[in-house]
Formats: C-alpha cells, sequence, structure tokens
C-alpha cells in the first residue's frame, strides 16, 4: 500500500511539473484597444511544433467587412494574415503563425476593405518564435 502512495504521489509531482512547464510556454496579451474592438485578449501557445494564436472568449468579432488578423513585428514589419471570418458564421479564433514571422511585439484586428486598424493587443514583451 506504501508503494501505491508513493507512486500516486509521484504521479501527482510530474503531471505538476509538466502542466507548469506548459503554462510557462503560453502567453496572453493585454486586453485589445481600439476604434471598433476593445474587448477580449489574444493567447500565443506552441501546439505540435507550430505556433498558435488564440483569440479569448471576450472577443467580440467586429461588425465590420474583411476584418483580418494582423501582426507586428519588433522592427515593425506587418503581416496581413487570415480573414477572421469563415463561411456563415463561423470564425477563425485561432490561427497558426507563418514561420517567416519571426516575433510578435503585437496583433491587431485589421479590416482590409477600410485599410485600418480596428483594434490591437500587446503582450509584456516581444514574443520571439520558434520554428
Amino acid at each position: 500500500m506504501k508503494f501505491v502512495s508513493s507512486m500516486a504521489l509521484a504521479l501527482v509531482i510530474a503531471l505538476s511539473l509538466a502542466g507548469g512547464a506548459f503554462a510557462q510556454s503560453m502567453h496572453t496579451s493585454g486586453k485589445f484597444s481600439g476604434a471598433k474592438v476593445n474587448a477580449g485578449t489574444v493567447t500565443h501557445s506552441m501546439q505540435a511544433g507550430m505556433n498558435v494564436l488564440t483569440l479569448s472568449s471576450e472577443f467580440q468579432v467586429p461588425d465590420t467587412p474583411e476584418p483580418h488578423w494582423q501582426v507586428v513585428d519588433s522592427k515593425g514589419t506587418v503581416y496581413l494574415l487570415q480573414r477572421l471570418g469563415i463561411k456563415g458564421d463561423e470564425v477563425n479564433t485561432s490561427i497558426t503563425l507563418p514561420a517567416y514571422v519571426k516575433d510578435v511585439a503585437k496583433v491587431q484586428i485589421y479590416c482590409a476593405w477600410a485599410e485600418a486598424v480596428l483594434g490591437e493587443a500587446s503582450f509584456s514583451g516581444t514574443l520571439t518564435l520558434v520554428h
């Protein structure tokens, strides 16, 4: 019985450490702020070796034509990415960043039709991406 208890304790500790390592690889931005987007955050995580950005449940899709994901790197280079909306009422709440994006300073929601930033969120520091 003592052996089983020791094994259970070891398993709990191992899972706690693994969970802590997973949590450390996630980064959450501050709140979106802008002309049309003023709620929610974006989280960066690694999934299957890929850099993924995910919008929080508080994020509200702006009622504008052609809202897109857009990221800005530490040098000010802007990368226009996927449309936020998909067919019907579906929304791209997560996107995988392409390998050519080396770091992310901020995430923007951009209206391609009006050519305007609708809102942006920044992380506490620039995220250097591992590919």
